[in-house]
């Protein structure tokens, strides 16, 4: 009886190899070759290196030990038989000699480089796989090892094939292409609204536009991979599954497809950022990376569909292959792209974030019913749960950096005081930021439904407001309790009515010109109009009254020596001294508004203009003789009328200019 076969196989490898070198070794450097080749690929031949001599090759020493005869197998007893082994021992043999001719350990040279050379070479793997299928015993070890060698070859051909018709790696032109698409989609917020959220006191630079949806048809998805190359892929793919090698295919498919859709990523400007690295960037550069993600985003749901498509043409041969290929090569790319949403889920709870967060928010949350349509079962379960977790992260803090922002409008506490009394800073800051706020309405409607808001005024609000309006009436109150600390900062009671009015004014125009009206309503409107009326009224008392009192009779008549011209020169003098320096204070104040600037020129000749010609008529005649009469009576009606067009512009004049307007001839 013959011995038993050792349990690792080792007679039966050794068999194989003595047949390949009996093949193929015709010199002594043939078999050093042949040696060093199957020794790479099985350690048990490296310990024999005798089994390949020239000698024993040349002296047909090929009979295998008798552990590797199989027992049950029968003895030849036809030439029929031995005809047939003959032949399939030659057609292996011619197999062989191309195989073999392709050293697997040096790619360099691609059998795909000539077609007829890569057909060659798939006749000599069929032949092979026929091989394995119909012999025993000696044959099909050595088929089987011919053919591990020729999978080998050709999973090294499949990544080349691969990477080498694939066009993201000209980074160039696939950069050019997608940001055409990208620029016809793209909605950039207003140079006024840039200019108005840029240098805000609550942070360096806030921009915040509103992520653009972007519907980008099928045909305009990059084709990742050159048509002309799917037939030479396929075909590999189909051998390599005859012959058991899905493991190895699905390997390099995978490892090459991740890759170059990485290098997409990174072309887009999605590229891997860690949290870490996402809270030590500077704003610009997240900004931007924000923008790049969301727009990767939409990108990729068309890539991920081109995906399952590519896995359909060149894994056709194994339906559970190709959507294990495809699993794997879509979820890293959908995992690539939600390791940075995580990350600034995760971040800074900093204002000028929030649109950003906002627009990511809506992107993920849109393309989800798509992405989740592309997987099947167990995987389109986790990606969904993914995303999920992903949005409940963005949501948690959208929610925190709205509560920040109010903060940090009540937190604002700059003691300079504008020249002029224009429009605070802040005012333009966050009214521009509410106003780009509502454009999110439905998306913060959502999130902001469960949480309560204190400190409102019930009769500006009301149970019926929704969670946008309410939230937009508390940061609003914010700001107004805010702009009123600032009025303070003036020493002049006058300027802090205008500035306060300025400000009113702006908030007041912000709402009416936006979606802010339907939230706030009409009522919130009128109540901040007749606010701006009674500083109008507050600002004509304060910087008026004391000029009114120089027009008055009282210390003018005496009881006994009649009217006293000595009192009447000092309130022509004290008037005349007043209204100039109104003049030059007012002048430099500023009310961008015409309307309002229109309304108090005229409020303000309608309380000082009357009295001074009433007073005038009745008591300039009595200064007639008086020596150097224009000493005391230097301006006329007229001249007044002229100076009050001035007020309120900003003006910086120097004093000859005052004198040149004022004085008389």
């Amino acid at each position: 009886m013959a011995a038993s076969p050792r349990a690792d196989g080792s007679e039966n490898v050794i068999a194989t190899a003595r047949h390949i070198v009996r093949s193929l070794a015709t010199t002594s450097e043939a078999a050093d070759d042949m040696m060093r080749i199957l020794s790479a690929f099985d350690r048990r031949l490296s310990v024999v290196p005798d089994l390949f001599s020239p000698s024993r090759c040349a002296a047909g020493e090929d009979e295998a030990p008798s552990s590797a005869v199989d027992d049950e197998a029968p003895a030849p007893s036809s030439s029929s038989f031995d005809a047939e082994q003959s032949e399939a021992d030659a057609r292996l043999k011619a197999a062989e000699r191309v195989i073999f001719h392709w050293d697997p350990s040096n790619p360099d040279s691609l059998l795909w480089d000539s077609p007829d050379t890569a057909a060659e070479y798939l006749s000599a793997v069929d032949e092979v796989l026929a091989l394995t299928a119909t012999s025993r015993g000696d044959l099909l070890a050595c088929a089987e090892v011919t053919l591990q060698i020729a999978i080998t070859r050709l999973g090294d051909e499949f990544r080349h094939l691969m990477i080498r018709n694939t066009d993201v790696l000209d980074a160039e032109n696939l950069h050019d292409s997608i940001q055409r698409l990208f620029l016809s989609f793209r909605s950039p917020m207003s140079d006024a609204a840039a200019e108005d959220v840029e240098g805000s006191p609550l942070s360096e630079q806030c921009v915040v536009a509103r992520a653009t949806t972007i519907a980008l048809p099928e045909t305009q998805i990059p084709n990742l991979i050159r048509p002309e190359a799917i037939s030479d892929l396929r075909q590999i793919a189909d051998r390599m599954i005859m012959a058991g090698s899905r493991n190895d295919l699905c390997r390099v498919y995978t490892s090459v497809r991740c890759n170059i859709l990485a290098d997409c990523l990174t072309v887009l400007g999605a590229d891997t950022v860690s949290s870490k690295e996402v809270r030590r960037m500077e704003w610009k550069t997240l900004d931007k990376k924000m923008k790049n993600w969301m727009q990767a985003l939409k990108l990729v749901v068309g890539v991920i569909s081109a995906e399952r498509q590519l896995c359909e043409q060149i894994l056709a041969g194994s339906d559970d292959l190709k959507e294990d290929c495809f699993d794997e090569v879509a979820k890293f790319c959908v995992m690539h792209l939600l390791k940075f949403g995580e990350a600034i889920a995760e971040g800074q709870r900093s204002p000028e974030r929030l649109f950003g967060i906002l627009g990511m928010y809506e992107v993920l949350a849109e393309v989800l019913p798509d992405m989740g349509a592309l997987f099947l079962g167990d995987s389109k379960d986790f990606i969904c749960e993914e995303v999920e977790r992903v949005l409940l992260g963005m949501g948690d803090a959208i929610r925190g950096t709205l509560a920040e922002f109010g903060n940090a409008i009540q937190g604002e506490t700059s003691k300079k005081a504008l020249p002029g009394g224009e429009i605070h800073p802040l005012n333009r800051y966050v009214m521009n930021y509410i106003k780009l706020l509502v454009e999110y309405s439905s998306l913060l409607n959502q999130l902001l439904e469960d949480g309560s808001i204190d400190g409102l005024d019930s009769s500006e609000g009301g149970e019926s407001m929704t969670p946008v309006a309410h939230r937009v009436l508390l940061l609003v109150s914010y700001l107004e309790v805010n702009l009123e600390e600032k009025s303070k900062l003036y020493e002049d009671a006058g300027m802090q009515y205008v500035f306060l009015m300025n400000n009113v004014l702006y908030i007041v125009q912000k709402v009416k010109e936006s979606k802010l009206m339907a939230l706030l309503g009409d009522n919130w409107v009128r109540k901040r109009q007749g606010q701006i009326r009674q500083y109008s009224m507050h600002y004509l008392r304060a910087s008026w009254t004391k000029v009114l009192s120089f027009l008055k009779d009282e210390g003018l008549v005496g009881s006994s020596h009649g009217l006293s011209k000595t009192v009447l020169k000092e309130k022509f003098k004290n008037f005349n001294f007043a209204f100039e320096e109104i003049y030059k204070t007012q002048s430099a104040w500023k009310v961008p508004d015409p309307q309002l600037r229109a309304e108090l020129r005229i409020s303000v000749s309608e309380m000082i203009l009357p009295a001074y010609r009433a007073f005038l008529a009745r008591f300039g005649g009595y200064l007639e003789g008086a020596w150097h009469p224009t000493r005391y009576i230097k301006y006329t009606v007229e001249d007044l009328e002229k100076c009050l067009a001035d007020f309120f512009e900003g003006l910086s004049l120097p004093s000859s200019h005052f004198r040149r307007k004022l004085s008389l001839p």
